[in-house]
């Protein structure tokens, strides 16, 4: 008999908020650099500059919001599956605090300019070696507690958990092996082109095993939960998680088209990046069918909203990255606002709103209430579909300007643009994305609210409507 009283979540509690913590403060700093692009008199100290502020943005939102996120969320949901409690609480709970002050070294070391310049991977050494050792406590909670599992069956979140678990581990240690030279100074294992392949084969596959696989752990385990429907497909889920994890890890070189990365590395990143596009829909479909007959939910259960349209915004990216892969559309628009265009549409429409009706699901559970308001959760949906709409569009229209700018010839094959000229024509629309990106905070700044409310209110309050 399943005894949730028995389950460790104090731990669990505390990776929520500490995630809630740091997205605030990463979207701060998102929105400072996105002003900085039209007013750069708004960089004002050299710790102030979109230089440092960049990479402090970028770790602390991968490390500190969905790192967290993920490990405090995946501690509910593997007890759940496994119909056991964690078999060290003692070690999540340390592993809580580790992870809190890794990510705030992480950032001052940042905000200094102490840096390994390895995008995605710019912290040095020994802020590495720390965000190993949270991994590997992770890790081990994880793998003892499905040992130790009373249910036999592998529902397919425990699949994505575990993918998670070794290929976040295997990307991390090999991509920042690094001989130090200083406290704070490090140089790569590899060098020049095979430093380049290493480099993105992680920086590709973080996005895989970080802002793939725990969230479609999330989702097959909490829109089920949510409808109280049963997953159309469990087959369909298992041949699109063994296709994901081949074909991902072979992908990484397509952001290296046409560097001096041998040909054939390339032209096999693009073929597998095409073939991605068939298990992602894989998830999507699932999700979608789980949901025929019973649609008109999406309108009266707010956390439908959040994983229907999270899943969408997955499916719609898992288009747009593979094709960016072809060499003619990378070619054009590549080193433009088009690429984190993509970026954006994946963390603040998929990764966020999936994390965000997590979250949702699981506070009022964890305090014995009821959610403290379903009208200011439905705001917040609204603000950050919009905001992200406004993010990401504005910044696909910039890159392909930027495209069409940079390439354009005479008729004698110089330029027709100046760098300058290219530059100034970005200023209306990175002032869109701009307000896009405050429409998107005020959603998030509503969310942390209506949680920590929730949390004043545990006891079995009504949710308002």
């Amino acid at each position: 008999m399943r005894q949730e009283e028995s389950y460790e979540d104090g731990a669990v509690k505390g990776f929520i908020f500490s995630s809630l913590f740091w997205l605030v403060i990463g979207l701060v700093v998102g929105l400072l650099i996105a002003a900085q692009l039209f007013a750069p008199a708004l960089n004002l100290l050299p710790w102030l500059t979109y230089g440092r502020l960049r990479p402090v943005h970028t770790n602390g939102l991968a490390f500190g919001f969905a790192v967290t996120a993920i490990i405090g969320v995946s501690y509910y949901v593997v007890q759940r599956l496994a119909r056991a409690p964690l078999v060290f609480p003692g070690l999540a709970r340390a592993s809580l605090w580790l992870m809190n002050i890794t990510v705030a070294l992480g950032a001052a070391s940042l905000f200094m300019g102490f840096t390994s310049s390895k995008e995605y991977a710019e912290l040095e050494w020994p802020i590495d070696i720390l965000v190993v050792v949270v991994w590997v406590m992770f890790a081990v909670n994880m793998v003892a507690t499905l040992i130790k599992r009373r249910e036999e069956q592998m529902y397919i979140s425990l699949w994505y958990l575990l993918a998670t678990v070794v290929v976040v581990a295997l990307l991390y240690i090999v991509n920042n092996l690094a001989i130090p030279v200083s406290w704070f100074k490090s140089y790569s294992a590899y060098a020049g082109a095979n430093d380049a392949n290493v480099q993105w084969w992680y920086g590709h596959n973080a996005v895989a095993s970080l802002f793939t696989f725990p969230i479609l752990a999330f989702f097959y385990y909490f829109l089920p939960k949510s409808t109280n429907l049963p997953i159309y497909s469990h087959r369909l889920s298992i041949i699109a998680f063994w296709s994901l994890v081949f074909g991902y890890m072979w992908t990484g070189a397509h952001h290296l088209v046409y560097t001096p990365i041998p040909d054939w590395i390339q032209t096999m990143a693009i073929a597998l990046s095409i073939f991605l596009i068939a298990p992602s829909w894989g998830s999507v479909i699932n999700g979608y069918y789980t949901m025929q007959g019973s649609w008109a939910t999406v309108q009266s259960n707010y956390l439908v909203k959040f994983f229907l349209w999270g899943i969408t915004f997955y499916g719609l990216q898992t288009i747009q990255g593979p094709t960016q892969a072809i060499r003619w559309i990378s070619q054009f628009v590549h080193y433009t606002d088009y690429i984190p265009g993509h970026v954006h549409m994946g963390t603040m429409g998929w990764v966020t709103m999936i994390i965000s009706a997590s979250f949702y699901y699981l506070v009022p559970k964890l305090y014995n209430t009821s959610l403290y308001s379903i009208k200011l959760a439905n705001n917040h949906f609204w603000l950050v579909l919009v905001g992200q709409l406004i993010f990401s569009i504005t910044m696909w229209i910039t890159g392909l300007q930027q495209g069409a700018m940079l390439t354009a010839t005479n008729e004698d094959g110089s330029l027709r643009y100046s760098f300058l000229e290219t530059l100034v024509h970005n200023y209306p629309y990175w002032m869109m994305r701009f307000a896009g990106g405050i429409i998107y905070f005020a959603g998030i700044v509503i969310f942390v609210y209506n949680l920590a409310k929730t949390t004043a209110n545990r006891g079995g309050r009504e949710a308002a409507a």
